[in-house]
C-alpha cells in the first residue's frame, strides 16, 4: 500500500474510534438532564440511581473522547500538513470556536455534576447538568459546521491557493449543514436509547435489576421508538440535498453506472467497478427513483458522468446498506418491545426473554449504524478534501509508508483494547448494586463577622 492509502486508513481508524464517545455524550447529557429533573419532581430514588449510573457512563464516554480527539487533530499535522496551510484560515477558527465555547463548558461543569450533588443546591447541580448537556450539543455544532463546509463549501475565495472567508454565516450555514447537524443529533439519541435499553434488558436476564432498572428501560425504548421515524425522515431529506451537491456520492450509495430514469432500489447487489456494473443484482424497480427524485421516472446521473472523481463504489454501497438496515431494525425493535412491555404492565421481568436477548444484542447498534453513515458521508466525498476543489493528494504528508503502516497497527491495537475495555467497565457497573447515597447536609451559610 502507498503512503497515501496508508494514511487514509490511519485517518480513519481514529475518526472510527472517536466518534463512538461523542455519539453517546451529546445525546446522554439530555437524557442526565431528564433523569436529573424527573427526580427532583418525584423524589423517587430511581431516578437519581439512574442519573447516577449513567452520569458515570457521561464521564467514561467523555474521558475517551477527549483522549481520541486529541490524537485525531493531531494528524491534521502529521498526515494533512496541506490541509491547514490551506484551508486554516477557515478550519482553525470552527475548531477554536468548538473549544473555546463548548469543550470548556462542558469540562467545567461536569465536575460540579460528578461532584456536586449535595454540595450545591439542586437548582444549580440541575443548572450544571443542563451545562454539559448543552455543550457537547454545542461541540457537536461547530465539528459539523466544518465537516459539512468541506462536503459543500460556501462563503469563501480562494487567493494564491489559500482559503479566506467571504461571510462567516455562509461558511456556518453552508448548504448541507442543517440536515448533517439533525442526522447526526438524532443518531446520538438512538444511539443511547438502545444502549439504555440494552443496558437495562441484561440486567433483567441476568438477575441484577434495581429499581432503576425498569424506568430506564422504558425511556430507552420510548426514546427509540420517537426519533427512529423522524431519522428517517431526516435521512430522505439528506439525501435529497446530497443529491442536488454531490450527485456521484449518491450514484456510489445506489450502483447507479450509467445516468437512467427510473433507477431500480437496490436490495443488494455486489458492485464491479472494473466491468463497471453490479453483479447478482436485487432490486425494487423504480424504486431508487421514487425515493431520490419522488418520481416514479426521475433521473439518477450515473457514475460514468464521473470518471476518475467519484468515490470508491463498494464501500459506499455496502455502508449505505448496513445503516438503513441497522435503522430498520431499530425501528422494529423499539416498536415491538414498547408495545409488549406496555402489554406486560411496565414490569420489565414479564418481557419475552428473546425480546430482552434482542435489545442485549441491538445495545451497541447505534454505533453500527453511526460508523456505516459516517464511512458513507466521509469516502463518499473522495478523492476530495474539500468537495470539487481540493483533492486529497494535494494536501497528504510526505511521511513514508513503513512509518504510516507502523503507527496504524499500534492505533488500531489500542483502539480495539479501549472498546473492549469500555464495553466490560459498563457491564460491571451494571452488575453493582444501585447507587443511591443519602445527600450530603446542606453547609451553614457564611455570615459576616462583626468587626
Amino acid at each position: 500500500m502507498d503512503a497515501l492509502l496508508l494514511a487514509r486508513m490511519q485517518f480513519a481508524a481514529n475518526i472510527t474510534f472517536h466518534i463512538l464517545f461523542p455519539t453517546i455524550t451529546i445525546a446522554l447529557g439530555w437524557t442526565l438532564l431528564f433523569f436529573r429533573w424527573r427526580w427532583i419532581r418525584t423524589r423517587d430514588d430511581a431516578w437519581l440511581g439512574a442519573y447516577r449510573f449513567w452520569t458515570k457512563v457521561f464521564a467514561l464516554s467523555f474521558a475517551l473522547g477527549v483522549v481520541s480527539g486529541i490524537v485525531m487533530s493531531f494528524q491534521f499535522g502529521t498526515n494533512w500538513p496541506g490541509f491547514m496551510e490551506r484551508v486554516g484560515n477557515i478550519a482553525g477558527p470552527l475548531l477554536g470556536y468548538e473549544v473555546l465555547t463548548a469543550f470548556f463548558l462542558e469540562a467545567t461543569f461536569l465536575g460540579v455534576m460528578l461532584f456536586g450533588h449535595g454540595r450545591v443546591s439542586e437548582r444549580v447541580h440541575l443548572l450544571a447538568t443542563f451545562l454539559v448537556a448543552f455543550g457537547t450539543t454545542l461541540s457537536a455544532f461547530w465539528i459539523l459546521s466544518l465537516n459539512s463546509w468541506m462536503h459543500t463549501p460556501a462563503g469563501f475565495e480562494i487567493r494564491d491557493g489559500e482559503f479566506f472567508v467571504r461571510s462567516w454565516l455562509e461558511v456556518v450555514f453552508n448548504p448541507s449543514f442543517p440536515y448533517r447537524l439533525a442526522h447526526m443529533l438524532l443518531a446520538s439519541g438512538l444511539t443511547v436509547a438502545f444502549l439504555l435499553a440494552g443496558v437495562s434488558a441484561w440486567q433483567v436476564l441476568k438477575g441484577k435489576a434495581n429499581v432503576a432498572t425498569p424506568k430506564v428501560l422504558r425511556a430507552g425504548l420510548t426514546l427509540g421508538a420517537v426519533l427512529i421515524p423522524l431519522q428517517i425522515l431526516v435521512g430522505d431529506l439528506h439525501g435529497l440535498n446530497t443529491l442536488e451537491h454531490q450527485p456521484q456520492k449518491v450514484a456510489a450509495m445506489e450502483g447507479v453506472w450509467q445516468t437512467q430514469r427510473g433507477a431500480p432500489l437496490l436490495l443488494f447487489a455486489w458492485p464491479d467497478e472494473a466491468a463497471r456494473e453490479n453483479r447478482f443484482e436485487i432490486g425494487i424497480p423504480k424504486g431508487a427513483s421514487l425515493i431520490l427524485t419522488h418520481e416514479l421516472d426521475g433521473e439518477i446521473r450515473g457514475l460514468d458522468e464521473f470518471v476518475g472523481s467519484h468515490p470508491p463504489v463498494a464501500p459506499v454501497f455496502f455502508g449505505f446498506r448496513i445503516m438503513v438496515g441497522t435503522g430498520l431494525l431499530m425501528l422494529a425493535a423499539s416498536w415491538a418491545g414498547l408495545w409488549w412491555y406496555r402489554r406486560r404492565g411496565w414490569v420489565a421481568e414479564r418481557l419475552p426473554r428473546p425480546l430482552l436477548g434482542a435489545l442485549v444484542l441491538m445495545s451497541f447498534s447505534g454505533w453500527v449504524a453511526t460508523v456505516a453513515g459516517w464511512y458513507v458521508t466521509e469516502i463518499g466525498r473522495q478523492p476530495y478534501m474539500v468537495y470539487g476543489l481540493l483533492r486529497i493528494d494535494e494536501v497528504a504528508s510526505r511521511v513514508p509508508a513503513p512509518m504510516i503502516a507502523l503507527t496504524l497497527a499500534l492505533y488500531v491495537t489500542v483502539y480495539l483494547a479501549l472498546v473492549v475495555a469500555y464495553v466490560a467497565v459498563i457491564r460491571h457497573m451494571a452488575a453493582k448494586p444501585l447507587d443511591v447515597p443519602s445527600p450530603a447536609a446542606p453547609r451553614p451559610a457564611l455570615t459576616r463577622r462583626p468587626a
